[in-house]
């Protein structure tokens, strides 16, 4: 993650362990709530959603920031900021020429990450090598993650977003985003959770 998201987190290691696993807790089920409304007892069901509560991740504050993106663009920046590549679907802003929220998601990330790198300019460089380094690397098959390499699956993310930007389909969004995880695996799927508030809910823009 970004030098912001973890200084965005220092007030949490400031609290108990044990409280603060209450608290992510609470986090990662308010969002799955929000993206999946009634459907919640249901979905938290499914494996992807029960092994990201286990692992405590980010996937499903992830998938509430999308849908929420579409109402308050300036939740793209906590996807921008942490994951980085399900970024992929600010295209669809691009492809409708919604430039307003696009401009939103974006100065709102510039803005974040620009008052982070003055706090800790040193912490954004090793991040951003970390990054370099990373994109390179084909991890192994195993039962916990795909190997299919990310510059396999980001432009297959690009073209769910740029069909479903045309097609009106925002549930596309979460899926393209889903599938351009720097690492694909079992617990990053319950980042569809976003597809039941973006498709099944039809969610408006007001």
């Amino acid at each position: 993650y970004s030098p912001a998201f973890i200084e965005l987190l220092i007030p949490l290691r400031l609290l108990p362990f044990g409280i603060v696993v209450w608290v992510w807790g609470a986090v990662m089920l308010a969002s799955l709530a929000y993206c999946a409304g009634r459907w919640t007892p249901l979905i938290i069901l499914a494996p992807p959603v029960v092994t990201e509560l286990m692992v405590g991740s980010i996937h499903l504050p992830l998938a509430a920031a999308i849908v929420a993106g579409f109402r308050w663009p300036a939740a793209w920046a906590f996807v921008l900021l942490t994951k980085v590549t399900p970024g992929v679907g600010l295209l669809w802003f691009v492809v409708r020429r919604e430039w307003r929220p696009l401009f939103i998601a974006i100065g709102v990330s510039v803005a974040v990450a620009a008052t982070s790198y003055l706090v800790a300019p040193a912490l954004w460089w090793e991040w951003m090598d970390l990054l370099s380094r990373g994109s390179s690397q084909t991890l192994a098959p195993s039962a916990h993650h795909i190997a299919v390499p990310l510059i396999v699956r980001l432009p297959i993310a690009a073209l769910i977003v740029i069909w479903g930007a045309r097609t009106d389909r925002r549930w596309t969004v979460p899926v393209a985003a889903a599938l351009a995880l720097p690492v694909l695996w079992n617990a990053g799927f319950s980042l569809l959770a976003a597809t039941i508030a973006l498709g099944l809910r039809k969610e408006r823009s007001p």
